[in-house]
């Protein structure tokens, strides 16, 4: 049975984010809302929460999974950033847009695109989840919390618990944050591609 915990959406108890971080690092898979809809997040190493996102979500392995960091030092030490790349990134974050790089050495293997060698990477813009990344110190492995054969994510914290209850661990819950996902932008290839269009304006990469 999953635990439940209730924060402030904009104010999060400290103690509750303490407790769910604790949580994680014990090898926890957790529900945890962001500035684009709920997403399934654990310890970055943990093999076992990377099994079990893909099997809750019925993925394959040329799913991008990824790595939500708490800021651009953080997100850096994980993927390869040319300047140009770097500038285009750093005036979208933090925001609702996911980037997807070449990894380096820090990522596990077993997260990489089998063939690209690549890796999706996020800066949220959301109270909850900043406060989680701060605690942890270190990225979340995450995915968007969206079912298979369900067209939009689930959106209420006890709707949530009540389904996924005997498949995750925790639900954090703060409220309504959204059914649009992320904005999805391929800069592994050399040029620029907008992969999924979502919360993010694309006007800027256009």
């Amino acid at each position: 049975m999953a635990k439940y915990f209730d924060v402030h959406p904009e104010n999060p108890q400290r103690r509750t984010i303490s407790s769910v971080a604790d949580s994680i690092r014990s090898g926890a898979l957790v529900v945890y809302p962001t500035d684009s809809c709920y997403a399934l997040g654990c310890q970055l190493g943990s093999r076992d929460g990377l099994n079990r996102i893909r099997s809750i979500r019925n993925l394959d392995d040329r799913h991008h999974f990824t790595l939500v960091c708490q800021n651009f030092a953080q997100l850096g030490q994980f993927v390869h950033i040319d300047n140009d790349v770097f500038r285009a990134i750093k005036a979208a974050t933090p925001g609702s847009y996911t980037f997807i790089l070449p990894a380096t050495k820090e990522v596990p293997r077993q997260l990489l695109h089998p063939k690209k060698k690549t890796v999706g990477v996020r800066i949220p813009d959301h109270a909850v989840a900043q406060a989680l990344l701060a605690e942890l110190g270190e990225p979340l492995l995450s995915s968007t919390l969206l079912l298979p054969d369900e067209e939009e994510p689930m959106t209420q914290g006890w709707e949530i618990k009540e389904r996924l209850d005997h498949v995750v661990d925790a639900v954090v819950d703060s409220g309504d944050c959204g059914t649009v996902p992320t904005t999805v932008i391929d800069f592994s290839g050399g040029e620029l591609e907008i992969v999924r269009r979502g919360a993010g304006d694309t006007a800027r990469f256009e």
